[in-house]
């Protein structure tokens, strides 16, 4: 590794370290699902989204802060919005067939679009911190600080290919510090540790797909949208679909299947950097 991949680098774990230290300058006694903790730790991640811009301006070289100014390096851009916003999640819900249709055994579509569309349904969930948390704060604040300005600074001195694949794992290493956590309501020590790393796991795959749609379509907006839908979905509940009856198993399994197979296929396809007017990056 050369000096300047180096200090990019260095700036990506610096940042890394900064945006988790941010959450820990609070007494989070109650633990981290308690309202208090949740504000507390909300103001942090946004003081983080201002911290975040000025290391693509301080491990910034000459020649990538020519190349466009700090807000298109970001993906904050209005050029092929629409489609950055649809095309995205139109490929997100392709890869998440299965659940979606497991999901949907127990509950109708009907009563599900029906509940979507109720007002108040929207007006208690704006009461839950945790709603706000889990599908606003936190895939706003990690897409941004993770995916947004981490990758203008690795994409300065490692090609799109290889960023793809290092971004993600500060992501995933910075989710580790959820083992406090565990530590704190008596989870013993062997399960903290295979739950972190299948966390570690999942996190930097996400983080693989997340910064590949962001070299594609150049766009910060499809980020923070597909995040937060991946959040509402949560893991694939395979230990329930094994446990349904054998040919409604196989048919749930094969929606499984197909969707990641349909996936893979229109991966590059649905993300072809023309249709977002990505002229920036590219892969």
């Amino acid at each position: 590794m050369n000096s300047m991949c180096f200090n990019e680098v260095f700036a990506c774990l610096l940042l890394s370290i900064l945006y988790v230290g941010s959450l820990y300058i609070w007494n989070a006694a109650q633990g981290r699902d308690h309202p208090s903790t949740i504000k507390k730790r909300c103001i942090s991640v946004f003081f983080m989204t201002i911290v975040s811009p000025f290391f693509i301006i301080w491990f910034g070289n000459g020649e990538s802060v020519g190349q466009a100014n700090l807000w298109l390096r970001m993906g904050l851009r209005l050029e092929g919005i629409v489609p950055a916003l649809i095309l995205p999640l139109i490929l997100t819900f392709i890869l998440f067939l299965g659940p979606l249709v497991q999901s949907h055994l127990s509950v109708p579509i009907t009563f599900t679009l029906k509940m979507y569309t109720d007002p108040l349904y929207w007006y208690n969930t704006a009461q839950n911190p945790i709603w706000w948390r889990n599908q606003v704060v936190a895939p706003f604040s990690e897409e941004f600080t993770f995916r947004a300005c981490m990758l203008p600074i690795l994409l300065q001195c490692f090609p799109s290919g290889k960023a793809i694949f290092i971004a993600p794992l500060f992501f995933g290493v910075a989710h580790l510090h959820h083992a406090v956590d565990r530590f704190r309501v008596g989870i013993e020590l062997p399960a903290v540790i295979l739950i972190s790393c299948f966390q570690f796991l999942y996190t930097s795959v996400f983080g693989f797909y997340s910064s590949f749609l962001f070299i594609r379509t150049g766009h910060f907006l499809p980020l923070f949208a597909v995040h937060a839908f991946c959040n509402h979905m949560g893991l694939p509940e395979l230990k329930d679909m094994w446990n349904k009856p054998t040919p409604l198993r196989n048919k749930l399994m094969a929606c499984h299947v197909v969707g990641l197979v349909a996936w893979y296929f229109l991966l590059n396809p649905l993300t072809d950097p023309s249709y977002f007017g990505n002229t920036l990056y590219n892969l």
